[in-house]
């Protein structure tokens, strides 16, 4: 599908300095086999993806691949590419584990990592699956995050909260990446909060730019009144998108499923579907509402699909957006 030649001016509101970056995100696992998967990881790597990421289910029906267990075989498969997790849930994992499992692996694929961390709702299956009520998970989260940060950076940790209490605690190797990054997500305001008081950066979930823009402001609001900074490339967002139309049954599945999910979101504010034009349209709304990381996901049907919509992605709209002409110069970038 193709799109008129149009013009697309990097944002008066955003930094020239902030870089924009395009990161692929996936959800379950919409892939035939793990062969097909790694062709996938493999032209992620030979193009201009910055970033991979992993979202977390533990319990489901539909296959999901674990967060960190995926992220190391795609640190050892690549040399260039970065990877995420959107987002671990805290209150499931032992931060003794976790911190240890984080730095091995920025250790190992020479800081490459990018953390990103939540509470989890309390209607998640995980909590009903272990018995566990979700009951005091912001105030554990807010104790794990503090030992993460520490034990990542810190040669001995001792540390008494509520829920843990640890003694000359060390870790070794700790991450290549000095201070690692912490990016919170959550959008309530015990979330702002928490990306404030102990995050690096924060990274959106379903929400729109209408809606990412003035959780944004409160962060940075927050963050100010903490006396605490968080550089403006450390917000990010995401959104699906498909080179379709909007009546392909591969949409509409997909929209109505982010209507079920989605509290209430309009899929036609929160998708880009059409041609490079309206992905990078789409990205420009969330970058003038403050974001500059972006997590994008394929929508397709086949392996075949998903593939085919990550190489025009990679062909027609990252060249624009990562383009150095937008972030530097404020000059516009023709679409093609």
């Amino acid at each position: 599908m193709t799109t008129s030649r149009a013009a697309f001016w990097h944002p008066v509101c955003h930094d020239a300095n902030v870089s924009i970056r395009i990161g692929l995100g996936v959800a379950g696992f919409p892939w035939s086999s793990a062969d097909a998967f790694l062709d996938w990881v493999d032209l992620c790597e030979d193009s201009d993806v910055d970033s991979v990421w992993f979202s977390e289910r533990l319990v489901s029906s539909q296959p999901t691949l674990e967060p960190m267990v995926a992220m190391s075989l795609l640190a050892g498969r690549t040399r260039r590419l970065k990877f995420g997790m959107n987002a671990i849930v805290l209150p499931l994992r032992d931060p003794l584990v976790l911190a240890k499992e984080c730095a091995t692996l920025d250790y190992l694929s020479g800081g490459r990592l990018l953390p990103a961390f939540g509470v989890g709702r309390d209607t998640a299956p995980e909590f009903r699956a272990t018995s566990n009520d979700g009951g005091g998970r912001g105030e554990r989260s807010n104790e794990m995050l503090q030992l993460l940060s520490r034990l990542w950076s810190e040669e001995h940790v001792s540390f008494k909260g509520r829920y843990y209490d640890y003694e000359d605690t060390t870790i070794s190797p700790r991450p290549v990446q000095q201070p690692l990054p912490l990016w919170i997500g959550g959008s309530s305001a015990a979330a702002i909060k928490r990306t404030a008081l102990y995050g690096s950066g924060w990274l959106g979930g379903l929400q729109s730019p209408a809606q990412v823009a003035p959780i944004i402001t409160a962060i940075k609001a927050a963050v100010a009144e903490a006396g605490r900074t968080i550089d403006e490339a450390h917000y990010g967002a995401g959104f699906s998108y498909r080179f379709g139309s909007w009546d392909e049954p591969v949409v509409q599945q997909s929209s109505a499923l982010l209507s079920r999910i989605g509290e209430g979101l309009d899929p036609s504010t929160y998708m880009a579907v059409g041609g490079a034009g309206e992905i990078i349209a789409r990205a420009r709304e969330y970058v003038e509402a403050g974001v500059s990381k972006f997590v994008l996901r394929p929508i397709g049907a086949t392996d075949e699909e998903i593939m085919e919509q990550t190489r025009r992605l990679a062909d027609e709209v990252l060249p624009a957006v990562h383009d150095a002409a937008w972030e530097a110069n404020r000059a516009p970038v023709e679409i093609p």
